[in-house]
């Protein structure tokens, strides 16, 4: 009953100090650059690893290509790998792209509430900005959905790979291979080529689906909307 008592007197005096701070201005501008480096840090980080996925994507796509085009008896199946290896590396990069978003969305709601209303006194951008912030460090959540974090991501950096190892192909079933039909160097053990070429063409309007999917714009912090050196004008 003794530490029933003494654990409660305790998480009331946690409740009152961290009271105290939220009241007090001066210890909120205190503590407030530390929480922003800290955030900072964070999507940094999430950011690096983002990167690495995408280095290790484009490594491999490059490995695979040199090989392929090595010789001409090397099967033209290999560029297929490479096309499922791109959609592995890019499930890991959309989950990656979500908490980088969720940390670069706590900086971005400091820097419209507290830095921008420093530098031009309009009013904070949300008005219970403090609030928000507070509930999702206590419960944090993904800012941006699955399709979006996709749809992104194939428009920045996925997509252009994509089209590398499809032209890839095309090339070495076609040009490369001469001696043979490209039904004959497209098809797989079991699979003719046109079936291989069919599905191929059906994974790539997926792609493109999902690349221009109009979704609602849910990402923070991005750059959008202004003319080039529209800001610096009267």
């Amino acid at each position: 009953m003794d530490e029933d008592l003494s654990d409660s007197r305790l998480d009331r005096g946690d409740e009152e100090f961290a009271a105290d701070i939220a009241g007090d201005s001066d210890a909120l501008l205190e503590i407030l650059p530390h929480f922003y480096r800290g955030e900072v840090s964070q999507a940094n980080s999430a950011q690096d690893r983002i990167d690495r996925t995408t280095n290790w994507a484009i490594t491999l796509l490059a490995a695979l290509l040199s090989l392929v085009f090595s010789a001409p008896a090397m099967p033209a199946y290999l560029l297929l790998i490479a096309v499922g290896a791109l959609a592995a590396f890019l499930s890991y990069e959309v989950r990656r792209y979500r908490f980088y978003d969720m940390y670069r969305s706590r900086v971005r709601i400091v820097q419209e509430n507290v830095f921008a209303n420093a530098l031009s006194p309009e009013g904070a951008e949300h008005s219970k900005w403090r609030e928000e912030l507070g509930r999702d460090l206590r419960y944090p959540t993904f800012k941006v959905s699955l399709l979006e974090a996709l749809s992104r991501r194939l428009r920045r950096i996925y997509g252009l790979l994509f089209v590398v190892v499809g032209v890839a192909w095309v090339a070495k079933v076609t040009l490369f291979t001469p001696e043979r039909q490209w039904t004959e160097a497209a098809e797989l053990p079991g699979v003719p080529g046109v079936v291989v070429a069919g599905v191929l063409g059906v994974v790539y309007l997926a792609i493109v689906a999902l690349a221009v999917w109009p979704t609602e714009r849910q990402a923070k912090g991005e750059i959008y909307g202004e003319r080039v050196g529209e800001w610096k004008e009267d």
